[in-house]
């Protein structure tokens, strides 16, 4: 009985173990891949790059965040993330600076930024501290993704005017809890793959931030 009870101990603390090292990794790849991000928006800004065909960036991006998945259990997922992130970022830096040069641009860009750090790093020490299992909201997560998509696309194909003020509100609300389930999932052994969880997590940042900045410049600015 002591010996079962010695195994079990020492079972749960090599989880805990191994789950501490996926959340470290976890974060310091997310700071690596946001800086990396930062620098190429800053690099396709001084070079001038214009904006990137949008049909482009969703092919470009759905693509690289699939071979990130495929090669996540390799040393070749880390290479995929970067070049997944910077083409984030590369694409980005136009639209910001584009952005920046409306009236009440800066300060939308600025407001939704500080609001996105504020959204992540809140959802994100509420899963690490109250350690809820959020693992219920995965059906939720994984329609609102299909729905995302499919918003996307028709935004792509058609003029949907106001409702796009509606798909940002509620890519919001399907971001924070896309925040909340990957932390969740780390803590509990659900993802056990330091380089996927960046991925999900730099997703729900950029997509946050993205919404954010629209609905700062339809409220505030001249959308």
């Amino acid at each position: 009985m002591v010996e079962r009870s010695i195994s079990q101990a020492s079972v749960a603390g090599l989880s805990e173990l191994e789950t501490s090292k996926v959340l470290r990794n976890t974060y310091l790849l997310l700071s690596m891949t946001l800086a990396f991000s930062a620098l190429t928006a800053g690099i396709s800004v001084m070079m001038g790059v214009s904006l990137m065909n949008p049909w482009i960036f969703l092919i470009g991006a759905i693509g690289l965040s699939f071979a990130v998945h495929k090669t996540a259990d390799s040393a070749l997922g880390l290479l995929m993330v970067f070049l997944f992130t910077g083409f984030i970022g590369f694409y980005v830096g136009p639209v910001i600076s584009l952005y920046t040069s409306l009236p009440g641009g800066s300060s939308a860009v600025v407001s939704a930024l500080g609001l996105t750090a504020v959204a992540f790093l809140g959802l994100s020490g509420y899963a690490l501290v109250t350690k809820k299992d959020f693992g219920f909201m995965t059906g939720f997560i994984t329609v609102g993704m299909w729905v995302l998509l499919g918003a996307i696309v028709l935004g792509l194909v058609f003029d949907l005017g106001a409702v796009r003020l509606a798909i940002s509100a509620g890519v919001v609300l399907l971001m924070s809890a896309l925040i909340l389930w990957q932390t969740s999932a780390i803590i509990h052994g659900g993802e056990t793959n330091y380089i996927r969880a960046t991925a999900t997590l730099f997703m729900s940042i950029y997509n946050l931030f993205m919404s954010l900045l629209h609905l700062f410049m339809a409220f505030g600015g001249d959308d």
